[in-house]
């Protein structure tokens, strides 16, 4: 392992997020190393553009960009040739090569993912949806959702649903307490789009301990009793059964992981 950090540049003449989605997800398959990654978006003139690339030169940062518009791309490229830098040109040969397939001639116009389009629209209806449905406040909206999450506390109901609510679904979710009667709205829904969540007790414990301790509270609770979560868990996957839904354990999964797995599903069944 190196003590030393690794620069990495992050410019384009959008946002930038498709940039910074794609050396994320490469950095972390290099844990014992460090990373200094930094973003500079809408980047959209040479002049502007020159003094991020002297200051990358500078620090021997790799550069990785996204520019659609080709002038933006090729002086990046060539500044990079010409003093040595490692620089990684993500959008190019995309374009181009669907240019090649597709016999279209490219827009090359930056920010086209974030317009106004009916996407967009879908994605805050279904975020308003999720915030709306969240916690099983309003039953009625389990029988308007194209996703039911269910779950005991802490199995990530709520950030997955807005996750999925990014990416144009509706999803309400419900928290899962013994005892307590489920809506019956439930069971009218088709168990194709339920998804009931769960969680090793082991994982689940440290995390309410580790929670009650973020709130200044004894982290020894009945939150956080291991009888307790073995009982809340029991109660789950019986449900889950009844209904003969997808159940899926998070214990080992990021949000993104688990969103796969239920977006997969549904595509499977359609």
């Amino acid at each position: 392992m190196s003590d030393s950090i690794t620069n990495i540049f992050v410019i384009s003449d959008s946002v930038g997020e498709t940039g910074l989605s794609l050396i994320t997800a490469g950095t972390v398959q290099f844990p014992n190393s460090k990373f200094n990654i930094r973003r500079f978006p809408l980047t959209k003139t040479i002049s502007l553009l020159q003094g991020i690339l002297n200051k990358a030169k500078r620090e021997n940062a790799i550069i990785l960009h996204t520019f659609v518009n080709p002038e933006l791309s090729d002086y990046v490229n060539n500044f990079g040739k010409e003093n040595n830098l490692h620089v990684i040109d993500a959008l190019t040969s995309v374009v181009q090569t669907l240019a090649e397939i597709t016999g279209e001639k490219p827009l090359n116009a930056a920010g086209l993912k974030h317009k106004l389009n009916p996407d967009y629209f879908k994605r805050i209806e279904a975020l308003e949806f999720a915030v709306t449905y969240d916690d099983g406040k309003d039953p009625s909206g389990f029988l308007k959702a194209d996703i039911v999450l269910l779950g005991v506390s802490r199995t990530s109901k709520t950030p997955l649903s807005l996750y999925l609510a990014n990416q144009g679904y509706k999803v309400a979710n419900l928290p899962l307490v013994p005892k307590t009667q489920i809506p019956k709205e439930i069971y009218q829904v088709d168990k194709k789009r339920i998804f009931g969540l769960t969680n090793d007790p082991e994982v689940l414990n440290n995390i309410r301990r580790q929670r009650m301790i973020s709130y200044g509270l004894d982290p020894d609770t009945v939150y956080s009793n291991m009888d307790n979560i073995n009982q809340e868990l029991e109660f789950a996957t019986n449900l889950y059964k009844e209904l003969g839904c997808l159940q899926i354990n998070v214990a080992t999964k990021s949000i993104e992981e688990t969103a796969t797995l239920i977006i997969e599903s549904l595509d499977s069944e359609d």
